[in-house]
């Protein structure tokens, strides 16, 4: 059996867990005593670095293709949505606040470190909240913000993409800003299409995170497209245009180049 596919050895899969448990604490004290007093550029180098920390202790490698950033502020990523990990790779390459799900805020523990970096979350259940979510987002990107959405609603194997909901581009229409698209994209360390870090079905938080510390490495590639502009824009154009973009770079060939160049890590230096 390849290396690559090998199961990891449980002392190293408990390993694994028990740095990675501290890792979250050590976050979430971070963002409840510390961010308080630090301004948003402070904010954003601490969070960048504990991510890119996090996927050094689960054996994740993300690489980055095309100018992820090339537009810094005003900006909403566009990604289509795989894991839980999404959240830390975007956060890796380029710190940004998410709308999510209000749910994940009432997870024990890693609800508070979510929420702690400034996550803007909706009721899905309640269709008058969508409007106050779209307007905070608008405010924080008029401000300068970075702010990520998954606009398929839900998670897939990665390997297919869902129909993009527009409403969710409608903050940075008001804001006149960009819209970057991200594909985002797992793989195991000899090139194939994982499917480990799947958060799909009935699957739970824990049952995902006990198979990702399990894969003996994995690969993330972000395909950032170029940015379009929102300005006058109308978000169902934007939608697509951003859906296609996606869609696009999901069909090309996984890259077949080892991991780990320095050009491509997140953690190279700048």
């Amino acid at each position: 059996m390849p290396r690559a596919m090998r199961a990891t050895p449980l002392p190293l899969r408990l390993y694994r867990v028990a740095r990675t448990g501290a890792h979250l604490l050590e976050g979430v004290a971070t963002t409840t005593f510390v961010f308080p007093l630090l301004e948003a550029p402070a904010r954003r180098r601490l969070t960048r670095r504990w991510c890119r920390r996090l996927l050094r202790m689960l054996n994740v490698d993300a690489r980055v293709h095309g100018d992820f950033e090339s537009v810094r502020h005003n900006v909403l990523v566009v990604a289509n949505h795989v894991s839980w990990l999404d959240i830390f790779v975007l956060n890796a390459v380029q710190p940004v606040r998410f709308v999510a799900k209000s749910e994940l805020a009432r997870w024990p523990v890693a609800g508070r470190l979510i929420k702690g970096v400034g996550t803007l979350f909706v009721e899905r259940d309640r269709r008058r909240d969508a409007r106050r979510v779209n307007a905070d987002a608008a405010h924080a990107l008029a401000g300068g913000d970075v702010v990520a959405v998954f606009p398929e609603g839900t998670t897939t194997d990665g390997t297919g993409l869902l129909p993009f909901k527009s409403s969710l581009l409608q903050p940075i229409v008001d804001a006149a800003g960009h819209v970057q698209p991200v594909a985002i994209r797992y793989r195991a360390a000899n090139g194939e299409h994982s499917i480990v870090p799947a958060y799909v079905g009935d699957l739970s938080f824990l049952r995902s995170f006990w198979r990702v510390t399990g894969a003996r490495s994995l690969v993330v590639d972000l395909h950032a497209s170029p940015a379009l502009a929102a300005r006058a824009a109308h978000r169902r154009d934007l939608a697509r245009s951003a859906e296609d973009a996606i869609r696009a770079a999901l069909a090309q060939p996984a890259a077949g180049t080892a991991p780990g160049t320095p050009a491509d890590r997140t953690d190279a230096p700048r």
